[in-house]
């Protein structure tokens, strides 16, 4: 049964208008009412929003266009045209791997659906020592619920695959507490491959909501079309300047773009937006601009199970359980989910290489898989990495590991290792190089405690950015005000992600689209004001 592509479906019987940078021959200049960088969470919601309100929108995208007719579960094809640097993008150091999009929808075309509000603690957090203005849970309870139905959020109904559900027997033989995942989806086949794209277009991403709606609503979207610079002059980004990328998505044609509106939204997410601004030499008095930048440090543990697990099928991720996220006597707070298991993911997650990652994955099948998800951004010796840029202009960020945060990852593996043997495993492998499985829960400790805490021997990844233009009323601290906007351009908005000045300690995508919605809506109403 062929699955209709909606997408090229809705393009062609509404007449979209959308330009492929790459077949582009000659310079351009673009006006329009709002330019939006950046087409995932952030700059998907903002485009629906401010198109809504009878704007002239245009939509800057980095990466290609791909639909549903291309998401055909084939990995390696995928993380080539989805994925920040073909999945390859690391921390500057190597160290740490990082699973970003990059394509029209953004992260969420790739994202495994889960989705969670922002913690209160994480909201009164904010305000208390941020001084962000806006953004308690009374006010932002009515976003989420928005996004929620907008975005079809619910909590997973079917149930859980054996990788999920190991996680939850070893949280209930534990007595730790455990719960549902939510999830963006309508329809859902429960495939698993989540992270290669949608096949069917049940994910809610923005590919196939907010984006096709302010196209509809007369916006115009440009791929393959790299923000390189923005202008600036008298406290005001006067253009964007952009470079056509070729049908790779990475080469410059040499065609260049010229984006100008009276106002600017910056939607690349917690990298590529401190580095536009960098590159264009943006005010920054009190140099803001790239740090606390926050990625849910992440490390991981292996168990082989009796029987089958087959982590590569079923919904990615269903079951978590924040019992050592909050009451943490001091420790650095994680949150406990799953990750899919699909050979390619599975050997990046695996993280060695020849005899050793050859061994682990012919295992596949009866590997479980369990992840933590540092809270980082809380504590004096968790400060976040920064944004900087290489030699040739391409953003990277350091982030430091402090012994704080090498305590927390090493607790994290106990904790991990705790689950895996009391939901039966046979064996449990923390995530590092000098490791191997291990047979009993006191000797899996016992190497925990012994396995050197350095770069490059811990397998280490992320898959959530947040911070580099944080918000806050005090400028000397933050790039951003509660609003959005650039503390020195008036017409510059950063909506996204990058504006949050810590973590979230969850999922981050329905926090950044709630974030969206309250601001894109108040710089929508702001305009149409006058």
């Amino acid at each position: 049964m062929a699955i209709p592509d909606i997408f090229k479906q809705r393009a062609q019987s509404e007449n979209w208008d959308i330009t492929d940078a790459a077949k582009l021959q000659t310079q351009q200049t673009i006006e329009a009412d709002v330019i939006i960088i950046g087409t995932g969470a952030g700059g998907g919601v903002s485009a629906e929003v401010l198109s809504q309100a009878g704007l002239k929108v245009v939509m800057i995208e980095e990466g290609g266009l791909f639909t549903s007719d291309n998401f055909n579960m084939d990995e390696l094809q995928a993380y080539g045209d989805l994925y920040q640097e073909g999945a390859g993008r690391t921390t500057k150091d190597g160290a740490i791997s990082i699973f970003q999009g990059r394509a029209v929808g953004g992260t969420t075309v790739v994202n495994w659906t889960s989705s969670f509000r922002t913690p209160n603690h994480t909201l009164n957090h904010w305000q208390q020592h941020h001084g962000v203005a806006g953004f308690s849970p009374e006010d932002m309870a009515p976003y989420f619920e928005q996004m929620e139905t907008r975005l079809n959020v619910a909590k997973w109904a079917m149930p859980p695959n054996a990788n999920n559900d190991t996680l939850k027997r070893g949280c209930e033989a534990n007595q730790w507490s455990w719960a549902v995942i939510p999830r963006n989806v309508a329809g859902c086949w429960d495939l698993g491959y989540c992270g290669t794209g949608c096949p069917t277009n049940a994910k809610q991403s923005m590919l196939v909501t907010t984006v096709p709606e302010a196209l509809k609503n007369g916006a115009k979207l440009f791929y393959r079309c790299s923000a390189d610079r923005i202008v600036f002059s008298d406290h005001k980004a006067e253009s964007v300047e952009c470079l056509a990328l070729a049908d790779d998505g990475k080469t410059p044609t040499g065609v260049r773009l010229s984006f100008k509106a009276p106002h600017i939204v910056l939607a690349g997410g917690a990298i590529n937006n401190p580095g536009l601004l960098l590159r264009s030499n943006a005010p920054d008095p009190h140099k803001r601009i790239g740090k606390r930048t926050t990625i849910h440090p992440v490390n991981a543990s292996l168990a082989k199970m009796g029987s089958a697990v087959n982590a590569f099928y079923g919904a990615p991720q269903s079951i978590y359980s924040d019992h050592f996220q909050w009451n943490t006597d001091g420790d650095m707070g994680f949150k406990l989910e799953v990750p899919p298991m699909q050979p390619a993911m599975g050997a990046q997650i695996v993280g060695f290489h020849g005899l050793k990652l050859t061994q682990t994955m012919e295992e596949l099948p009866n590997l479980q898989g369990t992840i933590a998800l540092l809270r980082d951004g809380f504590h004096e010796q968790s400060q976040g990495g920064t944004v900087e840029l290489d030699s040739g202009g391409k953003p990277i960020l350091d982030y430091p590991l402090t012994d704080y945060i090498w305590q927390g990852l090493r607790k994290a593996h106990h904790v991990m290792a705790e689950a895996q043997f009391a939901a039966g495993a046979n064996s449990v492998m923390p995530l590092h190089h000098d490791a191997t499985f291990y047979k009993s829960l006191s000797e899996c400790k016992t190497a925990i405690d012994s396995l050197p805490q350095e770069l490059h021997r811990q397998r280490l990844m992320t898959a959530h950015l947040m911070g580099g233009c944080i918000m806050g009323e005090d400028m000397r601290e933050s790039v951003i005000n509660s609003q959005g906007r650039f503390h020195h351009a008036d017409n510059l908005y950063v909506i996204d992600g990058s504006a949050f000045p810590t973590s979230i300690g969850a999922n981050p995508q329905l926090s950044i689209y709630g974030l969206a919605l309250k601001q894109s809506s108040q710089l929508a109403a702001k305009i149409k004001q006058g």
